[in-house]
């Protein structure tokens, strides 16, 4: 194959791909497809995303739920623990060790019988101690470990700062108490609350308390969130109060809360994407945050989007097959009638389509048949009038063999006549001859205006000598336009009306003049005649016969008014409704002026 056919057949065949030139069948299939499975495709994907936030917000509320749940137990714990410290500062014999030097003896164990009750009632306490602005303390379990003074140490001096407000300091830190269970730092969380003078608001000590671990540790792991959530547990400074071992990391930056009470978050820790649900307790300060993997929802969400997924895909298959069915019920009937005119286009008007469906394609090929009957019919008489036509033109051949003939006779009587001496009779016929040859003019519609004048001159000369004396005539033409093209023999009727309906009327000789002018764009014709004239009523109706174009049988001026009409409706039919205009001017008495107007083309001009 040549490369530029090759050129074009991709070309034609890229063009049958654009949308627009698509069958009918392929773009109502198309669109049947985008209504049903675009549809069913977002309603799946609507779903999915209302389902995940659901689920979302569901284990966020749960979770939320189970926190605050730990978090009112863990403040139950501690709200025990600020209990003990304010019946701690309330018994009488500590009152007076912390405001007085020295206790006896006897005031001294009372109050450390009283100290040592709490871990019996109490056992998520470890330990208590009471230490003085002195530095001396009173404990149930606990000791110094060195002389150090106690009211230097760091939790010493986190009481004092409270005035006397409770507060939980987390796991010791390089302290120098301990207790005789040798409790590990990590094993237990301190609390502390200073005793304030309420008139001099001086402190006299501090109470310290170390609760339990363990009581935290049972009460986060007794919750489970999800299948594999845990819970932690981190104070105020971000310090981890609990963390378990499965997390795989020991604490989180206290900026991924945001300063915020209660919230969630996911971020990325050792390379698993985890979801961070958190509480703060106003009470102890604490964060309790709940710690998950986020494809623990994974199952469920698998199992929501299988269902959401199997409904979709039976809509989808039964939309392809419902717009498969549709398209073609409706594409069937329309290449059924596309192959009938295609027939019919090939030349086969017999076929016919069939069906007696009453929708719009029924409608249609019934529209079709009966354009093809009437088709036929007009072939069949196009066919008639060019048979008629043929006719016509041989009739119309055959006469003008007639004239060609008469004229070559008068031609012959012509010379004959000259050569006997009988000039009138040679003059005649040599005008009667050169009248008959103009008028033929070899077929042709249009003449010169000189050889149309010519034939004019030769009309009035036959009748100049019918008529001697009484007739007179003249002919001007203006030889700017001499040679412009008209249609022949359109002023013979003219001068003829003139001659029989004007001159002849009359009494006496008259003229007829025939003029030939140019008027800017268009030429002038005008016979004059100063015969008998017609009265208005006469006139009236000769101007309606025009512009209706029409005689009647039976008017007075029939015989005169059926050569104008055919002159002007020949005029019209050459040069157009706006492109010529006869008018009649007419006095009795005075005459009659006859005014032919036409347009001058282009290349006449």
């Amino acid at each position: 194959m040549h490369p530029n056919e090759a050129r074009a057949a991709k070309a034609s065949f890229l063009r049958r791909l654009l949308p627009g030139n698509l069958p009918i069948r392929y773009k109502l299939l198309v669109h049947f497809l985008l209504i049903t499975i675009l549809p069913c495709l977002a309603l799946g994907v609507m779903t999915d995303w209302v389902v995940n936030r659901i689920i979302d917000r569901q284990m966020n509320d749960n979770t939320q739920q189970l926190i605050a749940k730990v978090n009112r137990t863990l403040e139950f714990y501690v709200g025990n623990v600020q209990n003990t410290t304010y019946l701690l500062s309330s018994n009488p014999q500590i009152r007076k060790f912390l405001y007085e030097d020295r206790l006896d003896r006897q005031a001294r164990d009372d109050a450390l019988a009283f100290m040592r009750s709490f871990p019996t009632l109490q056992t998520e306490i470890a330990g208590m101690m009471v230490v003085n602005s002195r530095g001396d303390y009173l404990s149930n379990d606990m000791y110094a470990r060195s002389s150090q003074d106690l009211t230097l140490e760091t939790w010493y001096q986190e009481g004092v700062a409270g005035k006397g407000i409770f507060k939980m300091i987390g796991h010791p830190v390089g302290r120098s108490v301990t207790t005789h269970a040798n409790y590990k730092d990590s094993e237990v969380v301190s609390a502390v609350r200073a005793v304030v003078d309420p008139e001099t608001q001086k402190v006299m000590g501090v109470v310290l308390i170390d609760l339990k671990l363990r009581v935290i540790v049972e009460t986060a792991q007794d919750v489970r969130l999800g299948k594999t959530g845990l819970l932690m547990v981190m104070d105020e400074r971000g310090e981890p109060i609990y963390v378990p071992k499965q997390l795989g990391f020991q604490s989180i930056p206290l900026t991924w809360l945001k300063g915020q009470t209660s919230g969630d978050f996911v971020e990325t820790v050792g390379g698993r994407k985890l979801q961070f649900i958190f509480l703060k307790s106003a009470f102890t300060n604490w964060s309790t945050i709940g710690v998950f993997s986020t494809a623990e929802a994974a199952p469920e969400v698998r199992q929501i989007r299988l269902y959401v997924g199997t409904f979709v895909f039976i809509v989808c298959l039964l939309g392809i097959t419902a717009s498969f069915a549709l398209s073609h019920s409706i594409s069937r009937p329309i290449y059924r009638l596309m192959a009938f005119m295609h027939r019919a286009e090939s030349g086969d008007l017999t076929t016919r389509y069939w069906g007696d469906a009453m929708d719009e394609i029924g409608m249609l090929g019934r529209s079709y048949n009966s354009m093809l009957s009437k088709i036929s019919d007009l072939l069949q008489l196009t066919e008639k009038q060019e048979r008629q036509k043929r006719e016509a033109e041989l009739r119309i051949l055959q006469a003008q063999i007639k004239p060609h003939f008469l004229y070559n006779t008068l031609d012959t009587i012509h010379w004959m006549a000259r050569k006997q001496g009988a000039e009138d009779v040679a003059e005649m016929v040599e005008a009667l001859s050169k009248l008959f040859r103009i008028g033929l003019s070899k077929g042709n519609e249009f003449v010169p205006l000189a050889e149309e004048f010519d034939h004019i001159r030769s009309y009035l000369q036959i009748q100049k000598l019918r008529y001697k004396d009484k007739l007179k005539y003249s002919l001007d033409l203006d030889p700017e336009i001499a040679h412009m093209p008209v249609l022949k023999v359109i002023l013979q009727p003219i001068v003829e009306n003139a001659i029989y309906h004007g001159i002849k009327e009359r009494r006496g000789p008259g003229r007829v003049t025939v003029k030939g002018e140019k008027d800017e764009d268009r030429v002038r014709l005008t016979v004059t005649d100063d015969g008998a004239g017609m009265d208005r009523e006469k006139l009236e109706r000769m101007r309606e016969m025009l512009a209706r174009r029409y005689v009647q049988s039976d008017s007075a001026a029939a015989g005169s008014g059926y050569g104008l009409v055919n002159v002007e409706a020949r005029m019209r039919l050459t040069y157009g409704e706006e492109g010529c205009s006869m008018t009649i001017e007419s006095e009795p008495g005075i005459g009659t002026t006859v005014s032919l107007t036409y347009a001058i083309s282009g290349e006449e001009g």
